[in-house]
This record gives C-alpha cells, sequence and structure tokens, in this order.
C-alpha cells in the first residue's frame, strides 16, 4: 500500500534548483506544466475518490543543464470554499457534499433547492489547455481557470457557457500546425436540443487588450443526441488532415440521474454507465465544411478514454483508440479500493477489463456496386475490418495493436498524421503504475522500463532539435504531486531524469539504463 498517493501535497511556490547527478541535453530549454490531484482531504473531511483530490500545479523549468520545480495549488472558487469552511464543501466525481449539520433547516432546504440543477466544481485538475496565447487548467466541467504559465498564480475563472453554448468540455483538445485548438463538449440543459458541439479557438484569438481567446471561439458543428437523457461520455476524440473523429461510445450519463443525485445520495460517478447491449457509433465530421459523413459507421459496445493518434491513407481514415469491455476502471480508483494490500486489490479486481490499444479503419470512397458483405478495408498493414451492411452502413472490427497500456503519449509532429511510435504507462494488477512502454506499430514490438520505486504516468514527447527519426525525442512521465520522471531515448538508450518528492523531500536523480 503506497499511502503517499492519496497524501495532501504541499505548494513549492519558489523555484527549487534540483542536483542534477548525469547531465541534461543542452537543447532541453522550456517548461513543462503538469497538473493532478494534490489535496484529499480538509480539516476532518476527505475525498471518496482519487479524480476528487484538489488540482496541484507544477512547472519544471530546463535552462542550460539545470532544472527548476515549484508548484502551486489552483485557487478555484471551490479550493477557497473548501479552505475557508475547513472542510470539503463542494461536491466532486466521487464526492457527494451535503449541509453542515450544524444548519438550521431553512439552510438546509436551501442547499438541497440549488442542488436540483448541478452547478459543477471548478476544481479544474485533469490538464493544462492553451487557447490563443492563454493557458487555463481543465477538467470536463463548464469551468476552466486561466494560469499564468510562468509564476502558476491563478488569474480568473472563465465560464464555457459565457462564449459558446455547452455544459460539459472535453481537457484534452487538439492543436493543428497554424496554432489553432479544437475541442468537443456536449450542450444538455437551457441550450435548445440536446447536442455535441465541436468548436475552434483561432491560434490569434488573444487580442492585445488581454480578452479572454474564447470571446473568438467558433463553432464547427453540432451533432445531435442519439438518446435525449442519455448521452455518450467522451473524454477524448481523434483528428485527421481533414476530419474530426467522434466516438458516440455506449458508456452514457444519465441525465435524470444527475439532476436528482443530491436528493438519492449517490455521487456523480454513479451517473455514467455502460450499455452492453447497444452499439458504438462513429462519427466523421469534415474539419473545413462542419458537416458529417452521411455513411454510418459503427461498431460493438466498448469504453474508450483517449484517442492515441488519428491519420487518412489511400482514401481511408485510421485512427487508434484504447479500449475496454467494461466501465470498471473508475471503481479502481476510489480511495478505498486504492488502500487495499496487492494481493486483495488483485482478487477484488479480477474481472476488471484490460485496457487494449485498437486500431479502426473508416473507408471513406463507397462503391454503390459494391455486394453487401465485403470487407472495404484496402489497406495492408492491419486486420481491420469495415464490412458493408445491405442497408449501407459499415460494420467496423478493429486490429488489436497492443493490450495493457494506458495514458498514451505520441511526437505531436505526427498528430494527424501516419505514424509508427507511442508511449504509455503499463497496467497491470495494480492501481499504482510502475512501467512505461514503447510501442512499435510496425513491427508490433514494445520496450518496457521498470525502476523500483518509481511510478511513472503520462507520457509527454519533446522532439530532438535535429531529429530525423520519429522516434528521435526526449519524453517524459510524471505523477503530479508524488513522483516526476524526464526520460531521453536517445541511441537505444534510455536517459531517466527522475524528481522525487516523497513526504516534503526533494531531489533530482540522472541515470543511464
Amino acid at each position: 500500500m503506497l499511502s503517499f498517493f492519496w497524501r495532501n501535497g504541499v505548494e513549492t511556490p519558489e523555484p527549487l534548483k534540483a542536483d542534477v547527478t548525469g547531465s541534461i541535453p543542452p537543447w532541453l530549454q522550456g517548461t513543462l506544466l503538469r497538473n493532478g490531484p494534490g489535496l484529499f482531504s480538509v480539516g476532518n473531511t476527505s475525498y471518496k475518490h482519487w479524480f476528487d483530490g484538489m488540482a496541484l500545479i507544477h512547472s519544471f523549468t530546463f535552462k542550460d543543464g539545470d532544472v527548476f520545480y515549484k508548484s502551486k495549488f489552483l485557487k478555484s472558487e471551490t479550493y477557497k470554499k473548501n479552505i475557508a469552511a475547513n472542510r470539503i464543501v463542494v461536491s466532486e466525481f466521487g464526492t457527494m457534499v451535503y449541509p453542515d449539520p450544524c444548519k438550521n433547516i431553512f439552510s438546509k432546504a436551501f442547499s438541497y433547492l440549488m442542488n436540483a440543477i448541478p452547478d459543477f466544481t471548478d476544481n479544474n485538475l485533469i490538464n493544462i489547455i492553451r487557447y490563443g496565447e492563454d493557458y487555463y487548467a481543465s477538467s470536463e466541467v463548464n469551468y476552466i481557470n486561466q494560469i499564468d504559465p510562468l509564476t502558476l498564480d491563478t488569474l480568473e475563472r472563465t465560464n464555457y457557457r459565457n462564449h459558446i453554448a455547452i455544459n460539459l468540455a472535453t481537457a484534452h483538445p487538439h492543436y493543428d500546425e497554424e496554432g489553432n485548438t479544437y475541442n468537443m463538449g456536449t450542450a444538455i440543459m437551457n441550450f435548445g436540443k440536446p447536442k455535441y458541439v465541436i468548436f475552434k479557438v483561432p491560434a490569434n484569438a488573444t487580442d492585445k487588450e488581454k480578452k479572454p481567446a474564447l470571446g473568438k471561439v467558433e463553432q464547427i458543428c453540432s451533432i445531435p443526441f442519439r438518446s435525449t437523457l442519455y448521452p455518450s461520455y467522451f473524454h477524448s476524440f481523434g483528428m485527421t488532415e481533414n476530419y474530426i473523429i467522434f466516438v458516440e461510445q455506449a458508456f452514457k450519463l444519465d441525465i435524470l440521474k444527475l439532476a436528482t443525485a443530491y436528493f438519492r445520495d449517490v455521487n456523480w460517478g454513479s451517473c455514467l454507465k455502460f450499455d452492453k447491449d447497444d452499439i458504438t457509433l462513429i462519427h466523421l465530421v469534415s474539419r473545413k465544411t462542419g458537416k458529417t459523413v452521411s455513411t454510418k459507421y459503427y461498431a460493438d459496445p466498448f469504453v474508450i478514454f483517449h484517442h492515441i493518434n488519428a491519420y487518412e491513407e489511400d482514401s481511408h481514415v485510421v485512427f487508434d483508440l484504447i479500449t475496454y469491455q467494461d466501465s470498471n476502471l473508475y471503481d479502481m480508483f476510489y480511495i478505498h479500493n486504492m488502500k487495499q494490500d496487492v494481493d486483495k486489490f488483485i482478487e477484488t479486481n479480477k474481472d476488471f477489463s484490460r485496457p487494449t490499444c485498437q486500431r479502426f479503419v473508416l473507408p471513406l470512397n463507397i462503391d454503390k456496386e459494391t455486394p453487401p458483405d465485403t470487407n472495404l478495408v484496402r489497406l495492408q498493414d492491419t486486420t481491420a475490418k469495415a464490412v458493408l451492411k445491405k442497408d449501407g452502413s459499415i460494420y467496423c472490427t478493429p486490429d488489436t495493436i497492443f493490450e495493457g497500456l494506458e495514458l498514451p503519449g505520441i511526437n505531436y509532429k505526427f498528430n494527424s498524421k501516419k505514424y509508427r511510435y507511442f508511449y504509455g504507462t503499463r497496467v497491470e494488477w495494480s492501481p499504482y503504475p510502475s512501467k512505461i512502454a514503447k510501442v512499435d506499430i510496425a513491427t508490433r514490438t514494445h520496450q518496457v522500463w521498470i525502476e523500483e520505486e518509481c511510478y511513472p504516468s503520462e507520457p509527454v514527447f519533446v522532439a530532438s532539435p535535429d531529429a530525423v527519426e520519429e522516434d528521435d525525442a526526449l519524453y517524459t512521465m510524471n505523477q503530479p504531486g508524488i513522483v516526476h520522471y524526464e526520460y531521453c531515448w536517445l541511441s537505444d538508450k534510455l536517459v531517466c531524469f527522475s524528481f522525487v518528492s516523497h513526504f516534503g523531500k526533494k531531489h533530482l536523480l540522472s541515470e543511464l539504463l
């Protein structure tokens, strides 16, 4: 049991210079920003789910062979309210909060009334995203908090709803080569018919008057829900040179349950359910026209959180996902589950669906004379199929690339382009990741790195300045608030720069493996 995974972190507001053993590539200059849960209890109250912890923003500045670290808690309205009350007073994904029992009956009644329509937390702990020249801590709700990327100060809270008609939005946008930002949201309440919304924020959206870049947001298109009361949950989406790929999965949000969660004493996380009897719809949207391709692409039901990459080849759209056969992943990260000994955890979660990296292929040009039950995929390097049905729809079955990997990262210069490698954390029978992997799609082989007492997380790829090959680069990992790792794959050797923060002790280690 690794208790530091849910122990309260501490701020390091002033730059802390790390002691470096070995050397850091001299060309590595700049700052890496990371985000994640860092505060799990306030006063005598504690969060129930690991995804609920209050956001702690980290920065790693690389300059002339030195590394400087600092961190600050996101000073969201949620943070301010909780700290002022010395208890958790704002509900989160897995922790529903109720009125202070010391309040009188009228105050309690008012609290229940205010929660009839959820006003979500602004504890933005998932990612740092950029709109124009503005940087925001983000999660998946309507609120985002602008931060100063240099000082890590929280500047201003922004409500998506003031700029575009959405209630929820992803924390995983895409950026094109011009610097434009693409993202997706969900319009549920107060915005007419429920729909999914795809939008774009231009690279030059930040003006001289420093008005929010979101003020220049452009809606690309909207896609109506298949089911008004059960919209699909989505954590990310895919993008190629000409298309946006939206997977309308069978993992759904129960709107009525969400609206009444507070009264029924259930958390918001319980409002998400996987419908194993449904199908998965795949929407293909033109980035230029905003029109959805009329062909109906569908697949068997699965759960997806992360897209790996997508591209176009020979009149096909190819996209890679990490899929699950159920929605039990969230349950793994309830704190009471994480506190179990590994053996007990394995027994409790023996039916857990492992993440599987899969490739889907969508044919774009369909000959009307093609007979039904024909596989339309003509690419030679995949076993993915797209079978034409009598009604003109296309049933897609994937090609499995790799099993047991999550939090994928790529060389982002190859985003929306044909690529060969991706990186991520190996997922085995533990809530604590201990390995990283580099997967070669062409050869279907992988390399693994593991080190005692190291717990890597999501990779961030930084290309070498004179890189020729796709994988000639530095890529980084971090586990927010606990252990931070920087990795460089050079000449078939892995250079590891690990910044370790255990119980207030901080140091930087470097070793050549």
